[in-house]
């Protein structure tokens, strides 16, 4: 049996003695339809640009990597030749994805003899005074004696990494897990504090980010316009690197995941030392490392270790400190969530076999790639052979939408996300409300809108007319629901219609409407889930008819709580109004049914959260809630997590512009991916 029919055969026969032994059918299926899956991937007719590379040479570089730090800065690169024959250097070339910020001294059919070196000089001189990082490789090209063939040793030249500020960003929660581990026992109280000063690191550098970060930084000035980058080679046997950096689309998300640990944490310090404390605090720094990783990484394989790494922390968290259902919550969050991530591996693996050959970051030829910008700008999947009958993109599009759909989560992919929200603690249900669900709307943006523009336009009325689904199905939901923190829940799925809504018009308002409304729903989200904990945590109670008359003995709550749900429903002058209705202007030339469909969402919307407010703060104060809540109200530590996402909502309310403007550079790389204009309504607005 050839190689090939080898490995069609694997997943099949792997299918079947599963089937056999006994698993449920379901089980079966799955792992049967996934091998055909797999199969057809394998079998991906091979290209001449599979061929293998040549062997290895006697020829090295040294140093293998140079960095500079200054511009004008100059180093030496020595060649050498540890063969026992002499050797031709026929070149030596300076490769990079566009205009090189180095210049390397020219070298032309030089004779290298024996045990000979070559030295050359590399000098770093940035091409913009624009702050930007700079990545470029040299490449030597050799011919061995007595050979017509030539081969070819690499190093890599970077520049103006800055103190690898998103490394520190992304794994300074991860470091701190074994300061958690050593902290003495019986000195648990102080683990919150320890905690608290770890995740306080990520927030401080996500200031300086947002401080130094430049929003008119496009890609015509160097690395796809991604500013903080760092790149390097991860691991070499598959093309992985380690790419790092962040754009319009992710800075305001990545501040966001920081600032809603900090508060997480805070949120957090009423759950009692005698259930593990420890292992809380370290799940909640695990998963805060995930999350953020998500929103930076410019390489599908890192893409995808921190997208799975999220899903760890998060189904222990729910599983082991949630409510009364704990436990299915948990396992029902785990497998739709591990469903998505199979789809999301499936695509990703079909993606890196249909890549055409590239360079690694150190010049090293690569036959595939899964670096997200080399496939954004160096591949035109649409042009793929078909693949199981469909056409290539489509159907990787559709894997990656139902695996991302199922973290926003799309109706009807969304039957886990009340459960869990139910069952979860109170911070743990920020963090779920406001950074993983919008995970998946930045996994479409970054991934399928980008890679697959041409799928993008072809499946984005469908698209349009889920978001509205969505909208409006999530928000006669709420309005059903008699347990506060379930209609908050539902208000998410009714809320982030509107991004998939703004995100299928592919205009630039309706876009930047998305981008925003992530932003806000994170904070308004965040918020609502709070105030449900505060009065959670006195009365051990959430159902809307057994409250009434909180504000007279708890007036400082009764304010708060009626400003959250007025931003929830989109009051002017609130971050809630911005995002929607930017979103529901930039739709309504391109999908005027769907749009006058979400434009309910906003009347059931106004029903709900006033609904919710009357019944819980107006009328008489059921006798068993006085002395409970009398003289109760808020307390410092709450006003602590609360009086940010109040400014905020404040703030981006009356001055959008940061969001936007952040935001409006990628958004017209996505506009020009597809071919549509940057500018406008849109829609023949």
């Amino acid at each position: 049996m050839n190689h090939v029919s080898a490995s069609r055969s694997l997943p099949l026969a792997f299918a079947r003695s599963i089937s056999r032994s006994g698993p449920a059918p379901w089980l079966a299926s799955l792992l049967g339809a996934l091998g055909v899956l797999v199969t057809a991937f394998i079998a991906v007719p091979a290209r001449a640009a599979d061929a293998p590379a040549p062997g290895p040479t006697a020829v090295t570089v040294s140093p293998r990597a140079l960095v500079f730090d200054q511009p004008g800065q100059s180093a030496e690169l020595v060649v050498r030749n540890q063969a026992a024959a002499p050797v031709t250097v026929k070149a030596v070339r300076l490769v990079s994805l566009g205009d090189a910020d180095f210049s390397v001294q020219t070298v032309v059919n030089r004779v290298l003899p024996a045990n000979g070196a070559l030295a050359f000089k590399v000098v770093y001189q940035p091409r913009l005074a624009a702050r930007r990082q700079s990545f470029a490789s040299v490449q030597v090209e050799v011919q061995p004696p007595e050979q017509t063939a030539t081969q070819v040793v690499t190093a890599a030249l970077r520049g103006g990494e800055e103190l690898d500020l998103l490394s520190w960003l992304i794994f300074a929660p991860l470091l701190g897990l074994p300061l958690l581990f050593l902290w003495p026992r019986g000195r648990e109280n102080g683990l919150r504090w320890l905690t608290l000063a770890i995740t306080a690191v990520p927030l401080a550098l996500a200031a300086k980010l947002l401080v130094e970060f430049d929003p008119g930084f496009a890609r015509i000035q160097g690395n796809f316009g991604y500013q903080f980058v760092q790149h390097l080679v991860w691991i070499r046997a598959f093309n992985v690197e380690y790419h790092v950096g962040v754009d319009g689309l992710s800075i305001g998300l990545v501040a966001l995941t920081a600032l809603i640990s900090v508060i997480a944490v805070v949120a957090s310090w009423s759950i009692p030392t005698a259930r593990n404390l420890r292992g809380y605090f370290a799940m909640l720094l695990l998963l805060e490392t995930g999350m953020l990783g998500v929103f930076v990484a410019l390489d599908l394989f890192l893409f995808y270790v921190f997208w799975e790494l999220v899903l760890v922390p998060m189904f222990f968290l729910i599983g082991l400190w949630g409510g009364p259902r704990k436990e299915y919550a948990a396992l029902k969050f785990f497998l739709y969530t591990l469903l998505g991530s199979v789809l999301i591996l499936l695509a990703v693996i079909a993606l890196y076999y249909a890549s055409g050959a590239t360079t690694l970051v150190d010049g090293t030829a690569a036959q595939h790639t899964l670096d997200i910008p080399r496939l954004i700008y160096g591949n035109d999947f649409s042009k793929h052979p078909a693949l199981l009958g469909f056409k290539f993109a489509h159907l990787i599009w559709v894997l990656l939408f139902i695996g991302f759909a199922i973290k926003v989560p799309v109706v009807p992919l969304h039957t886990w996300l009340p459960d869990a929200h139910v069952e979860a603690p109170t911070a743990v249900s920020v963090i779920l409300a406001s950074v993983l669900l919008k995970m998946g709307t930045y996994g479409m943006l970054r991934i399928g809108w980008a890679v697959l523009p041409d799928a993008t336009r072809w499946a984005a009325p469908a698209v349009a007319v889920l978001g509205a689904i969505s909208v409006v199905y999530g928000a006669f939901c709420a309005l059903g629901q008699t347990d506060l923190k379930r209609l908050v829940a539902y208000s998410s799925i009714s809320h982030l219609g509107y991004c998939l809504l703004g995100m299928a018009a592919l205009t630039p308002i309706a876009l930047s409407g998305a981008v925003f409304q992530m932003i806000s729903h994170g904070v308004i989200s965040a918020m609502l889930f709070l105030l449900v904990g505060v009065l959670y945590d006195r009365t051990h109670e959430r159902g809307l008819d057994a409250f009434g008359g909180v504000a007279t003995v708890m007036p400082r709550y009764a304010a708060v709580f009626a400003f959250a749900f007025l931003a929830s429903l989109g009051l002017p002058g609130l971050s809630g109004f911005i995002g929607e209705l930017m979103t529901l202007l930039g739709t309504f030339g391109k999908f005027r049914a769907s749009t006058i469909v979400a434009a309910l969402g906003l009347v059931i919307g106004a029903a709900y959260n006033l609904g919710a407010n009357r019944r819980i703060q107006f009328g008489a104060l059921p006798d068993r809630w006085r002395d409970v809540l009398t003289g109760r109200d808020l307390t410092a530590r709450e006003w602590v997590t609360l009086a940010p996402l109040v400014l905020l909502t404040v703030g981006l309310g009356l001055y959008p512009a940061p969001i936007i403007d952040a935001a409006r550079v990628g958004v017209g790389e996505l506009m020009a991916m597809m071919g549509l204009p940057a500018a406008g309504l849109g829609g023949g607005l």
